[in-house]
């Protein structure tokens, strides 16, 4: 409960992306909104596959987690409770509900636009970069789309809390692992090599996946150096990660593990534990980034991702088949910290 003079608004955020990577690059900028709201606290709508209550629904900032169920992912093979006009109306009575002060946007999209106002929400703030959209907004300043060359969610949230004044430069997304699932990780792992890789296997997308042989043959060679490999993913990645075990070699097998039956807290603490992190273009790299670790994406000729320049490595070509096990092996010997330089 917020303290009868706190005269902050009732805040709701609404994230328009479906991925987890897409939520990682926002948690500081909803944290930002909350110091701004009443009860230093917001409520966040976000669409289910961002696993939005699994990672932050326990925080102490947020008041709720409220699942959009716009667009269900491919394979899904459903039609989104929230999708459509009917669905876009629905929403918009859910938030209703809730007696919301102001309801701030992150999308540049009409059709959020229009959800705000059917709410009813006094304040409604958004990118407006397209006229339509700021039809149905009332509180600017609004921002330009990115024109860049790296993938425009990270730039164009960042423009907006800047110009909104929640902060005064891009800030690094970050993300800490519960304490307790730290230890248990730690525990887990304490078995294997080091320095210890997180291979990030899974993806939303079959074009992003760099392949069953060129994970097992990146394990076998680092295993065979003295390293050790931890293959990161959820239910969906079982088989994967059964396939890249199977096709590392017998006399290596002892350096490799997975973790593909852990809370995705779970497996963001296993990514901490890790020393660095390699994968496709899938949210786990950018949780471990966010974490803190290194994190190499393999990434092809998709628009690459900038929001933390120290820990991000982008592993760019023409195509994602371009990229051989021997230049991924070369980048993490090059950034292998001064204490396993010698491996």
């Amino acid at each position: 409960m917020s303290a009868p003079n706190d005269n902050r608004p009732r805040t709701v955020v609404m994230l328009q992306y479906a991925g987890i990577g897409d939520l990682i690059w926002h948690v500081q900028y909803f944290k930002r909104v909350a110091e701004t709201s009443q009860g230093g606290k917001v409520t966040v709508v976000a669409q289910p596959s961002t696993l939005t209550r699994a990672f932050i629904g326990h925080e102490a900032w947020i008041e709720a987690v409220i699942e959009h169920d716009h667009r269900p992912r491919r394979g899904e093979k459903r039609r989104g409770a929230h999708a459509g006009l009917k669905g876009m109306w629905r929403m918009a009575q859910q938030l209703r509900q809730g007696h919301f002060d102001r309801i701030i946007l992150f999308s540049g999209r009409p059709s959020r636009g229009l959800v705000a106002w059917l709410s009813g929400i006094p304040v409604r703030m958004g990118f407006g970069y397209r006229w339509l959209q700021r039809i149905f907004l009332n509180k600017g300043p609004y921002i330009k789309a990115y024109r860049g060359d790296a993938l425009a969610v990270y730039p164009e949230a960042s423009a907006f809390m800047v110009a909104h004044g929640f902060c005064t430069a891009p800030v690094v997304p970050q993300l800490t692992p519960p304490a307790e699932q730290i230890v248990l990780m730690e525990k887990r792992l304490a078995a294997l090599p080091r320095p210890l890789y997180s291979f990030a296997i899974g993806t939303s997308e079959p074009h992003k996946q760099w392949g069953v042989d060129k994970f097992a043959a990146l394990a076998a060679r680092l295993i065979h150096e003295g390293c050790g490999v931890l293959l990161i993913g959820g239910p969906a990645e079982v088989e994967l990660a059964r396939e890249i075990e199977q096709a590392v070699p017998d006399n290596c097998r002892h350096g490799l593990a997975s973790v593909t039956d852990a809370p995705v807290l779970g497996s963001a603490a296993a990514l901490r534990v890790a020393d660095a992190c390699v994968g496709n273009d899938t949210g786990m790299v950018n949780v471990a980034a966010a974490v803190g670790r290194p994190s190499y994406v393999i990434i092809g000729s998709r628009p690459w991702l900038n929001q933390d320049p120290e820990n991000m490595h982008n592993i760019r070509a023409r195509q994602l088949s371009d990229i051989d096990v021997d230049r991924v092996h070369g980048l993490l010997i090059q950034h292998r910290s001064p204490a396993h330089a010698a491996l």
